[in-house]
């Protein structure tokens, strides 16, 4: 079985100190945003969780999982990934 790709710790970290210090700031006088941010990050907090427990899961069950950085690492046409994040960006 090949190993099951899963994103670096140091992309959710990079992501909740982004929220944490610089968007919890830009945003500290209108209480709307400010929660939608402090609800992001809780779910990035919760997904970092998730993520845990499969790495848990799979050590205890032998399935071999990888730390991935990008996605040129798995040989991903750069035209196509263009496409993609322009189709979901519309």
């Amino acid at each position: 079985m090949a190993p099951i790709p899963l994103p670096s710790e140091v992309h959710y970290e990079l992501l909740l100190q982004l929220l944490e210090r610089q968007s919890v700031i830009a945003v500290e006088k209108n209480p709307l945003l400010r929660e939608q941010v402090q609800q992001l990050i809780i779910t990035l907090r919760k997904a970092f969780a998730q993520q845990r427990l499969i790495e848990t899961m799979c050590e205890q069950g032998n399935i071999p999982y990888e730390y991935r950085w990008s996605l040129n690492s798995l040989g991903v046409d750069s035209q196509l990934l263009s496409e993609m994040l322009q189709e979901a960006e519309n």
